[in-house]
């Protein structure tokens, strides 16, 4: 898809309100308790297809444009659906053009920028209506959906593969960690039963000891309290959105209205092991070690500050990133559906191992070594996704916008082949 269209020819396509070619039609409550999850439609929700239902209430196929939460958001169903009310749907009933292309389109008319609410993110009907895309004619649509649904499929398996790769090397890394904190590095050691079933055993001349005996847990300020009357100060605080897998994320710290008297009281040290309390269960005890980036900052109650008393912070830091350690916050955490929470009484009770000091530093050194070329590769498979997707982008607005002669580029590929 190479060819161009000089300025004055893609011009012409006049811009009009969305209102004009598509009606948003609201989606239906739909409570769990209602669902019959042994049906075979998709229920869609603004983040996508998240259950099943046995009844649709639209028809095929149907595009879904998020309305509540993840606002703008773009799904398309190849079947009957059951749109839900946090979404619009629109399906051939309420579209005046090409189905296919106008799901193209609306990726370019910025919708999830046009929240009006103050309160949930949503996207208004009317708002929406007022996006205006460039209108082609029929013929020029059903290309430029082909093209595109050509294109972007080719672009979206170099995707997946880069995903999977990114997803391979997490798992390696993972596993490079488990084993250096669980067995170490020598194989020929002789082992022994470590006391834990799930840990299994560990090296002879190892210790294994709970959390608690070789460090303190701090737990965090909760918002919303009532501070009126007191002394109050303004400092910055991190959050579970901060608090990331091997590293702290300081790219957008919030600030809180804590009395001056409870400053100590949440104030972080450098060498503090970082871990969340809850969320998503691939966030629960993810952390990483605070540097003191920030003096003085304090933590909320979903974050923990793990403060090493007998143990160094990096050995502390690799132990509760193992697969063991995960395993053991999983088993005792409270679960709901797609989230979990432990609390600080359990994470005191998490088995670490400890070899002698020497032996803790030589492990550390191989850990390190392996987990920076597997960090490396981790990283230019990420680059490499972004730089696809910012392709995608690109190549999507630019058929759209009619800055690519579709209909050109089709007929040279049909004269090629």
């Amino acid at each position: 898809m190479t060819a161009t269209k000089p300025m004055d020819d893609w011009a012409r396509w006049a811009r009009l309100p969305i209102k004009r070619f598509a009606e948003l039609v609201y989606g239906d409550a739909l409570p769990q308790e209602t669902r019959d999850e042994t049906g075979d439609v998709p229920v869609f929700g603004s983040n996508g297809a998240f259950g099943r239902h046995s009844e649709a209430n639209t028809e095929a196929p149907t595009i879904l444009v998020g309305r509540k939460g993840s606002y703008g958001a773009l799904n398309w169903s190849d079947t009957p659906a059951f749109a839900i009310d946090t979404v619009y749907f629109i399906d051939r009933r309420h579209a005046r053009c090409d189905l296919r292309w106008l799901f193209w389109a609306l990726h370019t008319a910025g919708l999830d920028g046009l929240s009006q609410d103050t309160g949930v993110p949503g996207l208004s009907r009317e708002t929406a209506y007022g996006a205006r895309l460039p209108l082609p004619s029929l013929r020029e649509q059903t290309a430029i959906a082909a093209s595109l649904d050509r294109e972007t499929g080719k672009i979206d398996a170099l995707v997946e593969e880069q995903r999977r790769l990114m997803e391979l090397l997490r798992e390696k890394r993972q596993a490079v960690i488990s084993h250096a904190v669980a067995k170490g590095l020598d194989p020929n050691a002789k082992m022994k039963p470590s006391g834990v079933d799930w840990l299994g055993d560990v090296p002879e001349h190892w210790g294994v000891a709970r959390l608690k005996f070789v460090a303190s847990v701090q737990t965090g300020t909760a918002k919303g309290k009532d501070n009126d009357g007191r002394d109050t100060i303004v400092v910055p605080y991190l959050r579970v959105a901060n608090v990331q897998d091997g590293y702290i994320d300081l790219s957008d710290v919030a600030e809180i209205e804590v009395p001056a008297s409870d400053l100590s009281r949440y104030l972080l040290r450098k060498g503090d092991v970082l871990m969340n309390e809850g969320g998503d269960f691939d966030k629960l005890g993810r952390g990483s070690i605070w540097e003191g980036q920030i003096d003085p900052c304090i933590h909320q109650n979903h974050v923990f500050a793990v403060r090493p008393t007998a143990v160094t912070p990096e050995w502390l830091n690799l132990v509760t990133g193992s697969s063991y350690a995960q395993f053991f916050f999983m088993g005792r955490s409270k679960q709901s559906t797609n989230l979990a929470s432990i609390s600080s009484t359990n994470v005191m009770e998490l088995p670490i191992t400890l070899p002698p000091p020497e032996e803790r530093s030589e492990i550390l050194r191989h850990v390190s070594a392996e987990l920076l070329g597997l960090d490396a590769l981790h990283k230019q498979a990420s680059i490499a996704t972004e730089l696809l997707l910012e392709r995608r982008s690109a190549l999507i607005s630019a058929a759209v916008t009619g800055k690519i002669d579709v209909l050109a580029y089709d007929a040279t590929e049909v004269q090629a082949a």
